[in-house]
């Protein structure tokens, strides 16, 4: 019928997502509701986790550098929210569910670390909005996806939006948690608890962070700086200090850049510990009780990645004794595929995702693979401790003393957890680690 021969006071016809007009079926009507509702929902909720995620980004900045940064995230999530509202509805679901994980990826990589760590105020309630608010718009945008499917289709697009979340989520989980550090607090243990005389210190790296520790100063003229793992401070080593002090070891303990009471913002993988590193050395050399340059760095879990590569970058350093070190870069997990085949090349593969995001998230650097920073390092000794109990830190031991074997030694501790071994055999740890350091530091 042409336009001209409509009844002009009839009504229009009905529209296929007019849920209120008589004659749609109920499925129309349903979907119609539905559609409805989600274009009114999600923008909005794409504009609060915009808001919040402008919030983290710029809460550590000047006031000028925070409207840099918070801008084009405001300016992005209200394009994606014009997108969600205007758009079809398949193409409105995909952009939903896609923000949604990066809501929740950022969301619980900021608030689960600050929330079990007491953290700040500010990123915890940011980073919970950016949760609840990508849960909403990644799940809105599954119902949508799924209802739009054909019944056969279905399980195949489900899968397809399960791996897609797995990888994404824990890509940018990792990434987001090892570049959004709360700092930790200290314990209440002091070196004096112990009978051990100390002094409180600070010092500042090359890029003009300060970093505060305990010196306990030595009695043989030699002297090791001790680093803790990630997600801790000075406090979790400080029984590996007294065994050390107690054979006459000076021992630096510090807290690492953004943990505890030093400043800089903190990087759970350890790419700024070189240089962190490099400072602590440098203070211990200028001690008066430290003579000949005799000083060896003792790391456990990350610190001990950290040791390693630090000994590559700076020849003051006289030995190296890392317990629990694996990797902090996708290359020093390359012996995955080896070990399990094709399930281990497919984590190679989300690691190097994993290790790209972060490279993104931090101005710092990806630092050199712990297997090359072994063969830099030498002649200089090294040892790794792995825990009995995991096969996996064992292999990765293995893998790395093969980057220099002449110089590396590998010691796994029977019945030991993860940077266990002094609490596992005391006896065995104070006389491998004192005979090693003994030899190393021995006077010219």
């Amino acid at each position: 019928m042409s336009i001209r021969h409509l009844d002009v006071g009839a009504p229009p016809p009905p529209r296929p997502d007019d849920a209120s007009q008589p004659g749609v079926p109920a499925v129309s009507r349903s979907r119609a509701t539905s559609s409805a509702g989600t274009r009114r929902t999600l923008p909005a909720t794409v504009l609060t986790v915009g808001l919040a995620l402008a919030v983290l980004v710029a809460r550590d900045s000047s006031p000028f550098r925070a409207v840099q940064l918070a801008v084009p995230v405001v300016a992005g999530a209200a394009v994606v929210a014009v997108v969600i509202r205007r758009a079809a509805a398949v193409t409105r679901a995909v952009t939903a569910f896609l923000t949604g994980l990066v809501g929740v990826a950022t969301g619980a990589g900021i608030a689960l670390p600050h929330l079990a760590a007491g953290g700040p105020r500010l990123p915890t309630a940011a980073g919970l909005v950016a949760l609840a608010g990508g849960l909403v718009l990644s799940g809105g945008g599954t119902v949508v996806l799924v209802r739009r499917t054909r019944r056969w289709w279905r399980l195949p697009v489900v899968l397809v939006l399960l791996v897609t979340a797995y990888v994404s989520l824990f890509a940018g989980f990792v990434a987001v948690k090892a570049t959004q550090v709360p700092p930790g607090r200290l314990g209440t243990a002091i070196p004096a608890d112990h009978g051990l005389p100390y002094s409180d210190v600070s010092f500042r790296t090359g890029d003009g962070v300060t970093l505060s520790g305990w010196y306990i100063p030595s009695h043989n003229g030699a002297a090791v700086v001790l680093a803790h793992g990630s997600g801790s401070t000075r406090s979790a080593v400080l029984g590996h200090a007294v065994v050390l002090a107690r054979q006459g070891y000076g021992v630096l303990l510090y807290d690492a850049r953004g943990h505890g009471r030093s400043s800089g913002r903190g990087m759970d993988l350890g790419w700024y510990a070189d240089a962190d590193l490099s400072a602590a050395t440098s203070f211990l050399l200028s001690r008066p009780d430290v003579r000949d340059g005799r000083v060896a760095v003792v790391g456990l879990s990350l610190g001990g990645e950290a040791a390693i590569g630090a000994a590559a970058a700076d020849p003051r350093i006289r030995a190296v004794i890392a317990e629990g070190a694996t990797g902090r870069t996708a290359a020093d997990l390359d012996w995955l595929s080896d070990r399990y085949g094709a399930r281990g090349m497919l984590q190679e593969r989300i690691n190097d995702l994993t290790y790209g995001l972060t490279d993104l998230l931090t101005d710092a650097a990806p630092p050199r693979q712990l297997r090359a920073a072994v063969a830099r390092a030498a002649p200089r000794p090294v040892l790794l401790i792995a825990a009995g109990t995991l096969p996996d830190e064992t292999y990765a031991g293995r893998y790395i003393r093969n980057g220099s074997p002449a110089t590396v030694e590998l010691w796994t501790v029977p019945r030991s957890a993860h940077t266990g071994a002094l609490a596992t055999d005391p006896a065995a740890w104070q006389q491998r680690v004192t005979s090693f350091l003994g030899a190393a530091l021995a006077t010219p």
